[in-house]
């Protein structure tokens, strides 16, 4: 069967589904909002099935890849939540110490889609190491609809404490080379900036479609930026030129990648809007930028 793509799909579609997804519409606002646009026998329901997840369709490195060691892992974090748990990458077979990557997940939580990005990038060199946010809720509940509702319990304050106390964590590993850098998606995204703002070791952070710090922190930033950003994303591209304005005037080190006629979350490759060309592209400038500043 033919894969669905974006362009399948009306973009007032799209546009509803990212509202679904963020938050600003539940799902009997989404099913309501469609109605209009289920035409040929196919429901509303049907649409937002159609634009949903299919995570063992996209995986793309097992869990038991017999090329990595993989396990979950609890650190603490005493400024934030505590206790917290992550997914712990790296190569079965490695000489000496790895630069870390951290991966910053989407709004959902640590699903399988993160965990197999985590996966790709420890193939590429790197010891990854992916938070759980939810992990004070119970963790990532295995139903995306469950983890979005979950989302907006957290303590954000405490959230991102909680991510910077990951990233030390990870520096720390006796397998890590001390060199690290940070990627992330959409709310992750977001996080990748944040955290570009209060860590001064960062060595490199990619935020992929990202929400963007505020001005007045930019000048804060020492590592050097790769910002992705999807064609047709208004929510998110709304503060794309602030922030570049804002970082040219700090003299940070940044590129900006903006990809024509992709949505937001392009690189996930578990729903319709994913977009390969622009995801592939994407991974490879990141990987290289990664490579290039904190070594593999």
């Amino acid at each position: 069967m033919k894969r669905r793509t974006a362009a399948d799909f009306d973009p007032d579609v799209l546009k509803l589904f990212d509202k679904f997804v963020h938050g600003d519409i539940d799902r009997r606002g989404f099913l309501a909002s469609a109605a209009k646009y289920a035409v040929g026998g196919i429901s509303a329901s049907m649409l937002l099935d159609a634009l949903s997840p299919r995570f063992a369709e996209a995986q793309q490195v097992t869990k038991d890849d017999s090329r990595l060691s993989t396990r979950f892992v609890e650190y603490a974090s005493p400024r934030g939540n505590g206790k917290m748990r992550g997914y712990l990458v790296q190569p079965a077979k490695r000489s000496g110490r790895l630069p870390g990557v951290l991966v910053i997940h989407e709004n959902r939580g640590l699903n399988p889609h993160i965990e197999d990005i985590t996966r790709r990038l420890a193939l590429d060199g790197f010891v990854a190491f992916a938070p759980d946010a939810l992990f004070p809720l119970g963790g990532y509940p295995g139903d995306e609809d469950r983890a979005r509702e979950l989302f907006p319990k957290l303590d954000q304050p405490k959230t991102r404490e909680d991510f910077i106390a990951a990233a030390a964590w990870l520096k720390a590993l006796p397998e890590c080379s001390g060199r690290f850098g940070a990627v992330g998606f959409c709310y992750g995204g977001g996080v990748v900036n944040f955290l570009a703002t209060q860590l001064p070791d960062l060595g490199a952070g990619v935020p992929f479609y990202g929400s963007q710090p505020p001005a007045a922190e930019v000048p804060k930033i020492r590592s050097p930026l790769q910002i992705h950003y999807a064609g047709n994303d208004d929510r998110i591209n709304s503060g794309a030129a602030a922030y570049d304005a804002a970082l040219k005037s700090a003299g940070v080190k940044y590129e900006s990648h903006t990809y024509a006629g992709t949505q937001h979350g392009f690189n996930n490759d578990t729903t319709p809007r994913f977009d390969e060309a622009a995801a592939k592209l994407a991974w490879q400038r990141t990987v290289a930028f990664f490579k290039a500043h904190i070594g593999a």
